[in-house]
């Protein structure tokens, strides 16, 4: 479901490579973007740094339409890279707002790449502003880029700078810093996002997730600390942990949706995860049924799970169209209508006449369960079981997911047999609170379920609109 009419969207992916040679940094970098698409498809950048001088190429859309190979031969050889891709949390979806950052400098250049969503990102802006500092984006990066650089006009190292900022920083964010010689990496006290650190043959790289080591030829070492600061330079790594002392409290949405199946975060499979996320739907919702099936993308390994435990038939109960982007436009009623149909047809053969169980990650406003069901239903299923493999979403997260507002939540408005009504489904049911902290099983950290249950690790703004820094006078207080 979550692909479609009212997507959740994946936050952002960074990814960081520094060797000891001059080497095609940019085409590593390109070829891991690739590998971490999935966590936004709005804009991408990458800035290869050769010897102190950094050429950087950054714009909207995929990667594959961003880069091409005249564009990553400009961008010319390097021993340190750093490359993101976005969807905007918070900043609207345009050039201005594309990362990584490059920021020009007194003490010399620096390039930032980001990953999350500060609490507190209103509050500093206001007080840069106030001190005559000029922003060219609205996006919480250029908030991040002041507080290194105001503290580096009084530290002796980029690093140093950087622990002092993040007393200033609050919320979830995991960074990544290019100097002209190092390459930093440092993941916010209550680790709310990933970033784990890998090995190359010549160098090291950091990266959202393992997945985009497993591209490059990678050996995934460990995740970072929450709190952690890592630099990477001619001298190895150097682990700086004065911030570092909580347990951490993950998404745990990591887990349900954002990540990719063959990653490893925090030491636990994510495909494992969802096989748990199925077996324990099973559990808390049995259903007499003929086939259990999967909505793609994330959907198909919980689906796995349900069937595995409860010894119902899996079966592949649709088909997605993979050449229709996220941003594809819908300029009628009737396309949006019938974007459903566009992205995801069901198979006949597999659902006709049965009793379905259907598995899917999430449901936010439940127009495009409904189509989903709908699709079912004219492919002849007898029943549809709808299955959720996380909890019911009842409040915003403020650190990093486009939830942003209570009025676009069914489960704000409806009961379950409301919502199971709504979407035209036999019967409905989700995954516990319980059950979801329980997905990562080798895992040592909690994990923030506020977008389930209201209750965040750290305090959070009474007022965060996504587009905070883009309203119109007229939606001014």
């Amino acid at each position: 479901m979550s692909d479609f009419a009212y997507p959740l969207h994946e936050e952002c992916g960074v990814f960081g490579i520094y060797t000891n040679k001059t080497s095609d940094v940019a085409a590593q970098t390109y070829v891991s973007l690739y590998a971490l698409q999935h966590r936004g498809q709005e804009s991408c950048g990458i800035v290869v740094n050769d010897d102190g001088v950094f050429s950087y190429h950054k714009d909207v859309g995929l990667v594959n339409q961003v880069f091409d190979k005249e564009t990553l031969e400009r961008l010319g050889k390097g021993n340190i890279a750093i490359g993101h891709v976005r969807y905007s949390t918070t900043g609207n979806c345009n050039a201005s707002n594309a990362q990584p950052l490059v920021v020009r400098h007194i003490k010399g250049p620096m390039a930032i790449a980001h990953n999350g969503n500060l609490t507190n990102a209103r509050e500093l802006r206001e007080q840069y502003e106030n001190k005559g500092m000029i922003f060219h984006s609205t996006n919480d990066t250029e908030v991040i880029s002041y507080a290194i650089t105001e503290e580096r006009l009084r530290a002796p190292s980029i690093q140093a700078a950087l622990e002092k900022a993040m007393y200033r920083i609050k919320g979830a964010y995991s960074l990544l810093v290019m100097s002209p010689t190092k390459l930093i990496a440092a993941r916010d006290p209550d680790g709310f996002r990933p970033l784990c650190l890998g090995k190359i043959d010549d160098g090291y790289v950091v990266a959202s997730e393992t997945c985009a080591f497993d591209s490059i030829g990678a050996e995934y070492i460990r995740d970072l600390k929450p709190g952690e600061m890592i630099v990477i330079d001619k001298n190895g790594v150097n682990s700086i942990t004065t911030h570092c002392g909580k347990k951490g409290t993950i998404c745990v949405f990591e887990y349900v949706y954002f990540a990719r199946p063959d990653s490893v975060i925090e030491g636990s499979s994510v495909h494992m995860a969802r096989l748990r996320a199925g077996k324990y739907l099973w559990r808390e919702h049995p259903v007499d049924a003929d086939i259990v099936i999967g909505v793609p993308d994330s959907g198909l390994d919980a689906a796995l799970g349900f069937s595995q435990e409860s010894g119902i038939p899996y079966g592949i109960g649709f088909i997605k169209n993979r050449y229709i982007g996220r941003t594809f436009i819908q300029p009628s009623q009737t396309e949006r209508t019938n974007s459903v149909k566009i992205k995801l047809n069901a198979i006949s053969s597999t659902v006709k006449g049965k009793r379905v169980v259907m598995i899917d990650d999430s449901i936010v406003r439940g127009t495009t369960s409904g189509r989903i069901v709908k699709l079912l239903r004219d492919a002849g299923a007898k029943e549809v079981h709808v299955r959720i493999s996380s909890p019911a979403f009842i409040a915003p997260c403020y650190f990093g997911t486009d939830i942003d507002s209570k009025e676009n939540l069914i489960a704000c408005k409806m009961t379950n047999e409301e919502i199971c009504e709504y979407i035209g489904a036999d019967s409905l049911g989700y995954l516990s609170v319980e059950s979801v902290k329980k997905l990562a099983g080798n895992s040592k950290c909690d994990f923030c379920v506020g977008c389930f249950t209201e209750k965040y690790p750290i305090e959070v703004p009474k007022d965060m609109p996504k587009d905070k820094f883009e309203s119109k006078i007229s939606e001014k207080k």
